[in-house]
């Protein structure tokens, strides 16, 4: 069996699961957040009744990351039903964005966009926070409601999103019907050439396959290559198996896996032990194909979708309006270092939005030495917008008042972030180009879509 089959076999109780089957599903984690929480817990209050308890308190997260710095009080409302839940469940995960567990959330829009508005238990964006707060672990199942909660795949998990109905379901029973997909697998050799990234990885495969091309299936990465890349390097691309239509990303545990995955459980004090799943005996794909890492380029996703690609250095006749460095995919401490590195020295031609992913990421970059220098003040000096409300923000759009949001049609915007579906980051005029840090910030220095090999 493959990675994934071996996963859901296990979860079933069952010996053996083949592509196609239904099996009902143990779940080890159920994650919500803001925007699709009240729904979740409205389905659970529906189905088990107004007085039912959670399936287990141990295993359900509650991150408010998507609406949350925005004066719209609609949004501000949607944290308060995730406390009173909490509240009532007595759930021990739950990474409010005050500390005041009987108070009410509300953005103060006079106080700006730039300082911190949070308090001490705040967990920015969920999918990064996930693994941060030890809540990841090599051969589990994590359900969120979230598409991008595949990006969790990239310890060794079978992860992946779920609509509110489901995760009510899963809330209340810890369980799941699912069919088993099929899995395709990507096997990668050599090393990333200087000024190529992992994003650069992931909008190259998903070009080549289309942005449908593993629609219900797991994407498995596997090689010399996979086993090269960094946690970050591999969160990032689990993150978009998504942007393909996949169910599910999905890189074995190794060491790296094993290291991070055990910090950060003794550093939170959440459940240390877990079961790797291995391969073992005959996988069978549906498809498998070998990629060079050492042939890559700088890519990038052009509007209107993740998989319509082409080479950073065949477009600097695009004009760019903005640049827009975060979310779950661009905003970790790697990213924004990497950014750094291309502006340091230099100031960027258009409006510039950086929004870290976690407050652990902020914290960081204010630590960060580069050449005598804070990374946060690298960015700053450079003429980057710095925000430290760690969040979703613009990446999907959001009120109007949201940080970095795209308001204006025509706008050409060059992103960190995972998706550019026409109005995914605000106005649905605007157009939105994927690449990779390196990627993004030499295009904010030079106002059009640059090759970062040009300044590296």
């Amino acid at each position: 069996m493959t990675l994934t089959e071996t996963i859901l076999a296990r979860a079933s109780g069952r010996r053996h699961v083949a592509p196609g089957e239904n099996v009902w599903v143990q779940a080890d984690l159920l994650l919500t957040h803001d925007v699709c929480g009240p729904g979740t817990i409205g389905v659970f209050h529906r189905e088990f009744g107004r007085d039912a308890k959670v399936w287990d308190r141990q295993k359900i997260v509650i991150i408010p990351d998507h609406y949350i710095f925005t004066a719209d009080s609609l949004s501000n409302r949607n944290v308060d039903i995730l406390r009173d839940f909490v509240r009532e469940q007595g759930l021990p995960y739950f990474y409010d964005v005050i500390d005041d567990p009987q108070g009410h959330w509300k953005f103060d829009a006079s106080r700006g966009q730039l300082k911190r508005q949070y308090g001490g238990r705040f967990a920015g964006v969920c999918h990064t926070a996930m693994p941060e707060k030890g809540h990841v672990r090599p051969g589990e199942v994590l359900f969120g409601t979230d598409s991008h909660t595949c990006m969790a795949g990239a310890f060794g998990e079978f992860a992946t999103g779920i609509g509110n109905t489901d995760a009510g379901f899963v809330m209340g029973t810890g369980k799941l019907l699912l069919k088993v997909p099929e899995t395709m697998r990507f096997y990668l050799e050599g090393e990333l050439p200087r000024g190529v990234m992992a994003k650069d990885v992931i909008l190259h495969v998903i070009g080549a396959i289309g942005f449908d091309g593993a629609t219900y299936r797991a994407m498995q990465w596997d090689g010399p290559g996979a086993s090269a890349l960094s946690i970050d390097d591999r969160m990032t691309i689990a993150n978009m198996a998504i942007e393909a239509g996949g169910k599910n990303g999905i890189f074995a545990a190794d060491q790296k896996t094993f290291d991070f995955v055990d910090a950060r459980c003794r550093a939170n004090g959440t459940k240390a032990d877990y079961q790797p799943a291995v391969a073992e005996g005959e996988q069978k794909f549906v498809y498998d194909e070998k990629f060079d890492l050492s042939k890559l380029e700088p890519t990038v996703a052009m509007h209107p979708d993740p998989g319509n690609r082409a080479l950073a250095k065949t477009l600097g006749h695009i004009h760019l309006d903005r640049a827009y460095i975060g979310s779950c995919t661009g905003g970790k401490t790697s990213d924004f270092l990497a950014f750094a590195e291309v502006v340091k020295g230099r100031r960027v031609a258009i409006d510039t939005f950086g929004v870290p992913a976690t407050p652990q990421v902020v914290d960081d970059l204010h630590k960060a030495q580069l050449g005598g220098q804070s990374a946060w003040s690298v960015l700053e000096s450079a003429g980057v917008q710095m925000t430290e409300n760690a969040s979703c923000a613009a990446c999907l759009g959001g009120p109007a008042d949201t940080f970095g949001r795209v308001n204006k049609p025509g706008l050409n915007c060059i992103s960190a972030t995972n998706r550019n579906f026409p109005g995914r980051m605000g106005n649905k005029e605007s157009k939105v180009f994927l690449a990779s840090p390196y990627t993004v910030a030499a295009s904010a220095l030079t106002g059009r879509i640059t090759d970062p090999r040009e300044f590296l």
